[in-house]
């Protein structure tokens, strides 16, 4: 239940106590800013291939901090979004983004039928396996599971600046996103929000329809804003107070009842 136990699946996908058996199954589809090497770097300044527009910082570490106080499984993808963003289906625009915000992706412009192809199989496809026998491995064995995906997002898009801290995204199904944010008092300190900074809208509910609804789960998407999880120290904080949220509202679903709540 430490980052020793983590192994790969082939170069895509990271999987972390992929034995836990603590009710939380976690996902980080944007822990890593790797860019394989037959991609040529996308073309990227060096700068961008460092931003938050090819990863999600901190992201992968408040997760492992979670996975192993809670006993989860953490699934996280090794790839750079800006290759192919996991939490995308194929046929989305931003699953390969030509542009992710101010940041131009030369690597990406005019891909062919058959390089789109490549990285949904060499990228996408493996994530999506994969967590796929982690959540039929688990039913197998009669365990409760809920989804929780993290993210981090910055804290100035496009020159806005952003108040919400902490976002609790949810598509149709609200249920642990609710009993979240009735925790959210906890946290007196945070700026903690209902589907932002992104919402259902924006189309970053994938992986929360495809893992999470289609399977029957309880489902959550957590989103931290990146200038909060700047150290190690800060990032264990952060851990604790995903906890602070997180413990209660597993305990208010597992008191309604159902395999999965």
């Amino acid at each position: 239940m430490h980052e020793g136990d983590s192994h790969t699946q082939g170069d895509a996908v990271e999987v972390v106590n992929r034995k836990g058996t603590g009710p939380v199954l976690l996902l980080c589809e944007h822990a890593s800013s790797d860019i394989p090497a037959r991609y040529g770097g996308l073309g990227l300044k060096e700068a961008d291939r460092l931003s938050h527009a090819a990863w999600d910082p901190g992201a992968r570490a408040v997760a492992l901090h979670m996975s192993r106080a809670l006993d989860a499984p953490l699934v996280a993808s090794r790839v750079s979004r800006l290759v192919y963003d996991c939490n995308r289906p194929p046929e989305a625009a931003s699953a390969m983004p030509e542009k992710s915000e101010l940041v131009e992706v030369p690597g990406n412009k005019e891909l062919t039928a058959a390089q789109r192809q490549e990285r949904v199989d060499t990228v996408y496809a493996p994530f999506c396996d994969t967590v796929s026998k982690v959540i039929n491995a688990r039913k197998e064995a009669g365990l409760r599971t809920v989804l929780v995906t993290m993210h981090s997002f910055t804290p100035v898009y496009y020159g806005q600046h952003r108040a919400v801290e902490i976002g609790v995204l949810h598509d149709s199904d609200s249920r642990l996103a609710d009993a979240m944010l009735a925790a959210a008092p906890a946290l007196p300190h945070r700026h903690v929000e209902r589907n932002a900074p992104y919402g259902p809208a924006d189309g970053v509910t994938h992986s929360l329809k495809i893992h999470g609804l289609a399977h029957g789960l309880a489902n959550v998407m957590i989103e931290i804003r990146n200038d909060l999880v700047t150290s190690p120290e800060e990032e264990e904080a952060m851990a604790e107070e995903m906890l602070t949220l997180l413990r209660p509202a597993l305990a208010a679903l597992a008191a309604e009842g159902g395999p999965d709540a």
